[in-house]
């Protein structure tokens, strides 16, 4: 495994965006698909060609979310020559959503990318995701450790983010259980909003649930564990890159903070805001590139994009 400092800060005065960069390949292939997993079926996108590739970088969503939201970090990692998939957790977007509620955790979760992985014939990639997905990903280092080759953890939910969870979901989880009209009402409302842009459309997949199934999968969630304990995270030594922000008490600064201290292989770097990598995302996107460059040195050199 290769060398890392133990712990590093990275803030906007040292980031990469001055670096030497390589041209970007325009328009990379991308694949809509789907696989069977514990007889459920689960969707997901492929950026860029396995084959010729320097590497794949998997990355999952945020609670409610969908694949969709990675699609601009997706596109412009593949323009940079790495093959990136997104996957649809179980519950969420265009995967299945089952309303048993012992059905959704973050360790089925994991058992879900590892799945995937299995799916596409990917020996190693590297992990990734936002707030729930960065739980998965951190999970997936723990279920499956040799699957893994790097970690791109972004707006941990750790335990400094216990009270305002508890604030934020539990009135989510009463609606769809026992006013499941108010779910319908809403869900009707998305679906006459226009489409096309991104973000509207990311906020119309958060809007447009299945009550049973928006229950099941919150408390599935809220009452099972939400991340490895520190004891296990403190043995993760998979090279990481954990990204945070302040004022954001879901996604606490401290809990990121504190978890790139806690990983011996992880380095940090702090956001301008929490929608710096989806509004303003130069900076953030050259550290992950930077950082996917690092783990990847030396694989599929020949597959360098295109000018």
């Amino acid at each position: 495994m290769q060398a890392r400092e133990r712990f590093r800060r990275r803030t906007k005065d040292d980031a990469a965006d001055a670096s030497e960069r390589r041209p970007l390949a325009l328009a990379p292939l991308e694949v809509h698909g789907a696989f069977q997993h514990d007889g459920f079926r689960l969707e997901y996108t492929e950026y860029g060609d396995s084959a010729t590739s320097a590497g794949t970088v998997l990355l999952t969503h945020g609670i409610l979310l969908s694949r969709r939201m990675h699609r601009p970090l997706a596109r412009r990692l593949a323009r940079e020559g790495f093959h990136v998939v997104t996957l649809d957790l179980l519950g969420h977007g265009g995967s299945d959503r089952p309303t048993e509620s012992w059905r959704y955790s973050l360790t089925a979760f994991a058992e879900q990318v590892v799945g995937l992985l299995d799916h596409l014939d990917v020996e190693q990639a590297v992990v990734g995701g936002t707030s729930l997905g960065a739980n998965v990903s951190l999970e997936t280092a723990v279920l499956a450790p040799d699957r893994v080759h790097g970690l791109l953890v972004e707006m941990p939910v750790l335990d400094n983010a216990i009270f305002a969870g508890l604030l934020a979901f539990p009135p989510l989880l009463f609606a769809a259980r026992f006013a499941p009209v108010t779910v319908n009402t809403v869900k009707a409302a998305a679906k006459r909003v226009p489409r096309g842009y991104i973000w509207v459309d990311v906020v119309a997949d958060v809007l447009q649930q299945e009550p049973a199934a928006m229950a099941a999968l919150l408390h599935g969630l809220l009452f099972g564990r939400i991340a490895p304990p520190r004891s296990i995270r403190q043995r993760i030594d998979i090279p990481a890159l954990v990204i945070g922000h302040a004022r954001d008490p879901i996604h606490p600064f401290g809990d990121a903070d504190a978890l790139a201290r806690d990983m011996p292989a992880a380095t940090f770097v702090q956001a301008r805001s929490p929608v710096e990598l989806r509004f303003d995302p130069q900076r953030l996107t050259s550290e992950i590139v930077s950082f996917l460059r690092e783990r990847y040195a030396g694989v599929g050199e020949s597959s360098a994009p295109a000018s």
